[in-house]
């Protein structure tokens, strides 16, 4: 009887855990009865057990297999669920706060977690986004992991080419982990950036320079390229249409111009030159697509943003919609085009990091990662290789290759748990029974909970 009783208390220990919220940075889980994926093999291993502390993977064997358990090991029996890799957001507008009030930073960061984003690259940089790191570090700020960009580079911001270096400098010393270039760059300016951030260590990506083009982006350092930006200006022969007054929001306008011709020898110069490519179809698709900004407002997860911020993005729309320029006849091309050139990268060996650009113009964080993933998929983009798109090849990117973006033995602790399979079904992304960040297990009642919160705090009175 008392062997009974034991066995029952374990059975009933084990499905509580999986509906409580437990947290502590030294925990350690046992996470039984799920299915892993495993990236090299691109299929889930069934039937499997993780061992989970101090942050990181301590293991991943067969159910059968017996642990050493400590007296405080918690169980959670994950009752068939897909186990994957945390997600990654890899062009990211984070918030920014010059008061010291990061609620509605906290905000985003729950965003992200409830859709299985624990990766974050920052892409405009602010000092507050140092300060985030270091309370999600510390626990005081529940969020994924952050890389973040200092301040814009761009020919406003870079005066010169001296002053390039020295932002450069002083961006690295601050303790940022990218560079992010925006558009008005002349060559000297590029040229003092990418070769101080050469001798400094530090990567840079973002848009491409009209004067400097994308064979020169490339050929001096671009770790990632942003939109796919520069590819359209450097397959147009007449580089005088390139006016944007002419030619419309990244040379939407000329896309029928551009010389198909000229790609292979773009494409090899990527694979050459090492560069990653941030497609963020979805944000061309809402943004700058010809669906009315009137249906985008409408959507489920616009509730979970301020109604002035959701308003700023209708009146965005909007003003391109009057000028004319999101005509079905002058995006749909463009959009076409886009998928097919992302398509034709990937086919070729160019690597892509997920990316979709949040919050932006109706994409919400968390939320507008799934429109991105269906877009790949659209796209031509196999569902195993749209997955490592956002976990293994983050990893690489960084040069942490192991250390997160797979679960395996001696990486972080850094997965989502699924109902379903995504890899016959990527909508089962969405179906998320809670996430593993850091080594902290965060279930799908907390997750809920605080999207609620979010809900209620922004309910439109």
């Amino acid at each position: 009887m008392k062997i009974k009783r034991f066995l029952l208390s374990g059975i009933l220990t084990s499905i509580l855990l999986l509906s409580i919220n437990v947290s502590g940075s030294a925990q350690e889980y046992l996470i039984t009865n799920v299915h892993v994926l495993d990236m090299d093999k691109g299929q889930f291993i069934e039937n499997q057990q993780i061992l989970v502390k101090n942050g990181k993977i301590l293991d991943v064997l067969p159910l059968g297999k017996d642990f050493f358990k400590n007296e405080g090991i918690q169980a959670i029996d994950g009752k068939g669920s897909f186990a994957i890799p945390g997600l990654a957001e890899m062009h990211s507008h984070i918030p920014t706060t010059d008061t010291g009030d990061f609620s509605y930073i906290q905000d985003v960061m729950w965003l992200y977690l409830a859709n299985g984003i624990l990766n974050v690259r920052g892409m405009i940089g602010h000092p507050s986004h140092l300060e985030l790191k270091k309370k999600i570090a510390s626990g005081e700020i529940t969020g994924p992991r952050i890389f973040a960009a200092g301040p814009s580079l761009n020919g406003t911001s870079v005066e010169s080419p001296e002053m390039g270096i020295q932002m450069v400098k002083d961006q690295k010393l601050k303790g940022y982990d990218h560079l992010k270039l925006h558009p008005g760059l002349d060559m000297p300016k590029l040229l003092a950036i990418t070769q101080t951030a050469k001798e400094v260590d530090i990567m840079i990506g973002g848009h491409v320079s009209l004067d400097v083009g994308l064979e020169n982006s490339l050929n001096n350092g671009y770790r990632s390229v942003e939109h796919m930006d520069g590819y359209i200006e450097a397959l147009i022969a007449d580089k005088s249409k390139l006016d944007p007054q002419i030619a419309g929001p990244f040379s939407m306008l000329l896309v029928k111009e551009a010389d198909l011709s000229r790609l292979p020898q773009l494409l090899q110069l990527t694979k050459d030159t090492k560069a990653w490519i941030a497609p963020t179809l979805t944000l061309f698709e809402r943004f700058f697509g010809y669906i009315p900004a009137d249906e985008f407002r409408l959507e489920p997860e616009m509730k979970y943003m301020p109604g002035i911020q959701v308003q700023q993005w209708v009146n965005q729309k909007k003003l391109l919609e009057n000028q004319g320029v999101l005509k079905e006849e002058n995006v749909k091309p463009y959009l076409e085009f886009r998928k097919n050139l992302l398509k034709t990268l990937f086919e070729g060996g160019v690597p892509i990091i997920m990316s979709s650009d949040s919050p932006q113009v109706f994409n919400v964080p968390g939320f507008s990662i799934h429109n991105e993933i269906r877009s790949l998929f659209e796209a031509g983009i196999p569902a195993i290789e749209i997955l490592k798109s956002g976990s293994v090849n983050v990893a690489k990117y960084f040069e942490k290759e192991g250390e997160f973006g797979v679960i395996a033995k001696n990486a972080a602790a850094d997965f989502v748990l699924l109902s379903g399979n995504p890899l016959t079904d990527l909508n089962q992304l969405k179906n998320i029974k809670g996430v593993m960040v850091e080594g902290k297990w965060i279930n799908k009642e907390k997750l809920d909970e605080e999207l609620k919160r979010i809900e209620n705090k922004n309910l439109r009175k």
